[in-house]
């Protein structure tokens, strides 16, 4: 399960932002094939990126748009409330995932990704970004 980071050495808290970036570069420490991840609000503007190539707001503008489309889809077709949008390319993966009401992970992954491991991993992952983005909010 993923914890939020620890304060930093000197005692004082991390700020919101690099605990947020703290999480994204642990979930891609331990699934395999999550190599890219965007955290943005639900209308698709950037919060926090862990990216080496993609252009994050970018990124986050589609992902709202993506599970958008999503939602709809569920909803007409009666598959229940929407968990994931998975887009499968020929080189890799994308994955938008909506924590809670106002926020969305987007994880852009290579063609070896541990589909066990991310399973098991980003509902922790979803539940500790939740819960500092309501923190965040509340202060």
């Amino acid at each position: 399960m993923t914890e939020i980071p620890s304060p930093r050495p000197d005692g004082e808290p991390q700020d919101s932002a690099t605990t947020l970036v703290d999480i994204l570069a642990s979930l891609r420490d331990r699934v395999l094939g999550v190599s890219e991840s965007v955290l943005s609000t639900a209308d698709g503007l950037l919060v926090v990126a862990d990216v080496d190539s993609v252009h994050p707001e970018s990124v986050a503008a589609l992902a709202a748009a993506t599970l958008g489309v999503g939602r709809r889809m569920a909803d007409q077709c009666g598959a229940g409330p929407l968990r994931e949008v998975v887009v499968r390319g020929g080189t890799g993966h994308v994955v938008v995932t909506a924590v809670g009401d106002r926020a969305l992970l987007t994880l852009i992954c290579d063609e070896g990704l541990d589909l066990a491991a991310f399973q098991r991993e980003s509902p922790a992952v979803v539940e500790e970004l939740g819960k500092v983005l309501a923190a965040d909010v509340s202060h």
